[in-house]
């Protein structure tokens, strides 16, 4: 079987996710699997050069993951023709400049969000980009989970009957990194460097609430950093800037209302460290990352509140779990080759930076809402 393969420039997968997700369970998974199929029965290869700052990160993770270029030399990167592709997971603050870059080399785009530190920013970005004419994407990796996928099952089939209400549960505790280290880099916790729960986090809550349950109208938030002083990865101690949890109301143009926890600080008592939980007039559903259990109309039990005697009634036990009907890839793999196979056979790929920048835009308006004290409109944008 014929193949070919796509040069693909990758900025900032040294950090957490770029590594994990972006590197080791799509690209590197790509490549083993011996690339994406194409609909004219070719193979697609992947053959990324990894960008940075730091050479010896790289060296290592290039050697770990079988790759054979890398550099710190992001400019050299994109003079060269080969690489067709530009894609970018770094710190938000770093971002809306390295892309600006590299449509002005003619690269396409595909990068994490936010796409940039605000609206303006990332609404620029899309209009470069189309001015350039350069195939552009945004990860949106949440509407790939299995919680999600069996989620928007349900909402398809119907069997929700109306969609009345949807609650948001996202969060744990991060460590403060004293006596023991934080499981998220210290610039989360800064203002200044791009950091904070809602611009972090709202920009997810965007693309999901508007594929799944409708466009939104209005909002209010209340943001918080309830952990004053943390602790960063050269033991230094140092003043949170930014949000660690935000409490938001999404109202939909349908009707239904969506209420979104977001934080950093608190312990889990649910089955994921996400959940999703829908009402309807026909039945419900609790959606977490790979599980998604139901309640139907006709077998929701009747409590009866009375504080006086013990609760008799075991809720949990009365939901049934959706049974494992298809094997799921993972979300940020089936993206990456839905991205390659739009860049190569121009494939469907709806997930533009445009709406990367509703997720900026929701981040904003979270933040403005939570400063000025009162509800927002969430306005349609256009470039």
């Amino acid at each position: 079987m014929a193949a070919k393969k796509i040069g693909i420039i990758m900025n900032g997968v040294t950090g957490r996710m770029g590594t994990n997700q972006h590197l080791i369970r799509s690209i590197a998974a790509i490549r083993a699997e011996g690339g994406v199929l194409l609909s004219n029965g070719e193979r697609l290869i992947p053959d990324p050069i990894l960008v940075g700052r730091n050479e010896e990160k790289l060296s290592k993770l290039a050697k770990e993951n079988n790759v054979e270029r890398y550099s710190t030399d992001l400019q050299a990167a994109l003079a060269d023709d080969y690489n067709v592709i530009y894609f970018d997971s770094q710190t938000t603050n770093r971002r809306e400049e390295s892309i600006k870059q590299a449509i002005k080399s003619g690269k396409h785009i595909y990068c994490e969000k936010p796409t940039a530190t605000s609206l303006e920013g990332s609404l620029e970005l899309a209009r470069l980009a189309r001015e350039a004419g350069v195939k552009n994407g945004v990860v949106q990796d949440k509407l790939f989970l299995p919680g999600l996928l069996k989620l928007k099952h349900l909402i398809d089939s119907d069997y929700f009957g109306d969609i009345l209400s949807v609650k948001l549960d996202f969060g744990y505790w991060v460590f403060e990194g004293d006596w023991q280290e934080a499981q998220r880099p210290s610039w989360n916790y800064r203002a200044e460097d791009g950091g904070g729960i809602i611009v972090d986090m709202f920009a997810h809550w965007r693309y999901v609430i508007d594929h799944l349950f409708g466009e939104i109208d209005s909002m209010t938030c209340i943001g918080a950093t309830h952990i004053p002083y943390r602790v960063d990865e050269a033991g230094n101690r140092y003043k949170a800037t930014a949000d660690d949890a935000a409490y938001a109301i999404f109202a939909l143009k349908n009707g239904v209302v969506v209420q979104a926890n977001s934080s950093w600080t608190t312990r889990v008592d649910r089955d994921d460290l996400v959940t999703f939980q829908v009402d309807g007039t026909l039945g419900s559903a609790v959606a977490g990352l790979r599980d998604c259990k139901v309640q139907h109309r006709a077998a929701t039990p009747k409590p009866v509140w009375n504080p006086d005697i013990p609760n008799t009634i075991d809720f949990r036990s009365q939901w049934e779990s959706l049974p494992e009907n298809r094997t799921y890839d993972n979300g940020f793999k089936i993206q990456w080759e839905q991205f390659l196979r739009h860049v190569e056979e121009d494939a469907a790929f709806p997930w533009d930076l445009l709406e990367g920048a509703k997720g900026t835009q929701l981040s904003d308006l979270g933040l403005k809402a939570w400063h000025e004290k009162k509800w927002v409109t969430v306005p349609s944008l256009e470039i």
